[in-house]
């Protein structure tokens, strides 16, 4: 009873800043803006008006794209880091968490700094000069930055599991370096590979305020536009804005559960064989 007593201040949290909210926006989703009566026009609209669906698709594409590659660079960082001493690991995943955490606007600014028009790295550098920040491949690099460190932050204590003893049993055994890959490492890795991959395409898709503080409202992103919605001064529409926000949540709801059945079954072969 005191176990379920110590946990009653994470709940009254989660119901505050979690759960409540969330009912709201769901709630508000279902009703038109102006009139507050309940109807599926906000769902239909999303469909129907290109503005609002392309949103999404538009950060589906930058979401899915730094995700890769943010999968990528922090696959291949983790491997280089296992060859490293531990103190010097331990460091490197300590700066690798700063950088994780560094994001927003400070970010964006540090961005303008280095890349913008008259960025410094621009002067120093000629071959990128004509390189634009505020385009999507700049969105792409600047979110490089945080998805990279964050990927590590989840791949690498997975990696530091892998024992040289299984790297020895399979050269003992006669196996390529491939067939040890795939055969061992894959299979152990895979579903925090997933896991990790599905955490930076949700980070992708939800980024807000770097996108804007770099583009405004140049490029249609999803955030933005729920952003625009809820607190435009002419236009604002904030029922839409939760439909578009209730959408975006069912969403990553249903690629989550897709991911943690996928895990289960996995490891209901592993127990089967």
């Amino acid at each position: 009873m005191k176990k379920k007593i110590g946990l009653l201040p994470l709940i009254i949290i989660m119901m505050a800043f979690l759960i409540i909210p969330l009912i709201i926006m769901v709630i508000k989703s279902f009703k038109l803006d102006g009139i507050e009566v309940f109807s599926l026009d906000n769902y239909k609209e999303f469909f129907a008006n290109k503005y609002y669906y392309e949103s999404f698709i538009n950060s589906m594409i930058i979401g899915l794209f730094s995700a890769v590659l943010g999968f990528i660079g922090a696959y291949i960082i983790s491997y280089s880091l296992l060859g490293l001493s531990f103190r010097t690991q331990e460091k490197i995943i300590t700066i690798s968490n700063l950088a994780g955490n560094f994001a927003g606007i400070p970010l964006a600014f540090s961005f303008i700094i280095l890349l913008g028009n008259a960025g410094v790295l621009k002067m120093i550098i000629p071959l990128l000069k004509n390189f634009n920040l505020y385009s999507w491949w700049g969105l792409s690099l600047t979110y490089m930055y945080f998805q990279i460190p964050l990927g590590i932050l989840f791949l690498y204590p997975s990696m530091r599991e892998i024992k040289k003893e299984w790297k020895e049993s399979a050269d003992i055994l006669g196996a390529s370096n491939f067939y040890y890959w795939r055969k061992v490492v894959f299979p152990f890795l895979k579903p925090t590979m997933v896991s990790t991959f599905i955490i930076l395409l949700a980070n992708g898709i939800g980024t807000y305020e770097t996108a804007y503080a770099l583009t405004g409202s140049n490029i249609n992103l999803l955030t933005i536009r729920i952003s625009a919605l809820v607190a435009g001064d002419v236009f604002a529409k904030p029922n839409m804005g939760s439909a578009l926000a209730t959408i975006f949540g069912a969403f990553m709801v249903i690629i989550m559960w897709l991911s943690q059945r996928y895990n289960r079954k996995e490891e209901n072969l592993e127990k089967e064989y």
